[in-house]
């Protein structure tokens, strides 16, 4: 499906412009472009420009207020989800940022459109038990095995986007100090953390795993495939979601949910919230101050299993 026109627009230079003057991430191009031109695996009836076409706009620059709310209701009518319809928004809303910047059209028409309320929901994470079966699971007499340790060891040590550890080098990590630079979004650089075990995990893949993988190959890229290549941000999120099935796991569990509980846990163990608003690079401590949300609710659950008085109430089905 090829975007609708607007005079001088070409859809390619758009996504060179999110990549070279965003420094966007490979994930959020992904995610833009379906948006705005439909997933071709799930149907492009969701997607912005088929449903311009499906109204005879064949213009970017003759979309107004009106044909956005009017999408929106088409995205409602089909029951997406109010997360998705932000998502598809905000895609929509820098795709005419872009276009005002480089004079193609007068009116920007989302100025006034408002994402829908979200409903307000608490990040899922894992249970210290849970994250040590999780960890346990990869086959480290392996060089695939080794990596993969290695990849979730670091993610929960560090809390680190799937994106950052993706594009990970070698020189970014210091062994010694163990700590790690990283450059995040709109390339800030922080320092991050790690433990011993995740030390020792990644030492034992870079000693071992990583050479083998390697072969005759050259690469700075930390995480690399079989082939000797730089692991991509999905491979990543599929291999996080095999050890989490394999370790008997029944949430659903991503890179992001292993950088939720990391916060979790920081918190839960008395950490400072701008501490852990600075180790994940959050540029608003309101973004942070969700995981402390997470924490309360966390201790409310173990106070109504544990105190005697709590447990009576439970019993009796009564308030005291």
């Amino acid at each position: 499906m090829q975007p609708v026109k607007s005079t001088g627009f070409d859809f390619n230079k758009y996504v060179d412009y999110l990549r070279v003057g965003k420094n966007a991430s490979d994930y959020t191009i992904r995610t833009y472009s379906s948006a705005l031109l439909g997933n071709p695996t799930r149907g492009t009836q969701k997607g912005f420009f088929p449903f311009l076409l499906s109204k005879n706009i064949d213009s970017l620059d003759k979309v107004n207020r009106q044909t956005l709310r009017d999408y929106i209701m088409s995205l409602m009518d089909q029951r997406v989800a109010k997360s998705s319809i932000t998502c598809k928004l905000s895609a929509i809303r820098s795709l005419y940022v872009y276009l005002q910047k480089e004079g193609w059209i007068v009116e920007n028409p989302l100025e006034k459109i408002s994402s829908p309320k979200q409903d307000k929901k608490l990040p899922t994470y894992l249970t210290a038990d849970e994250v040590n079966r999780f960890l346990m699971t990869p086959d480290v007499s392996t060089p695939i095995g080794q990596r993969d340790r290695a990849i979730l060891e670091l993610l929960y040590a560090s809390g680190l986007r799937v994106s950052e550890l993706a594009h990970l080098t070698i020189g970014q990590i210091d062994m010694e100090t163990r700590e790690i630079r990283v450059i995040g979004k709109g390339s800030k650089e922080r320092l991050v953390l790690m433990g011993k075990p995740a030390e020792e995990a990644i030492a034992v893949y870079l000693k071992e795993g990583r050479h083998k993988l390697l072969g005759k190959k050259k690469t700075d890229a930390v995480f690399i495939n079989r082939y000797g290549k730089q692991l991509i941000e999905r491979r990543i999120q599929k291999i996080v979601k095999q050890y989490a099935a394999q370790s008997g796991i029944t949430k659903r569990v991503h890179p992001h949910t292993i950088r939720h509980t990391f916060a979790t846990h920081l918190l839960d163990g008395g950490a400072d919230l701008r501490v852990v608003q600075e180790l994940l690079g959050h540029a608003s401590l309101t973004t942070t101050q969700i995981y402390t949300h997470v924490s309360q609710t966390q201790a409310k659950k173990v106070y109504m299993a544990a105190h005697p008085l709590a447990k009576e109430t439970i019993e009796n089905g009564n308030e005291k």
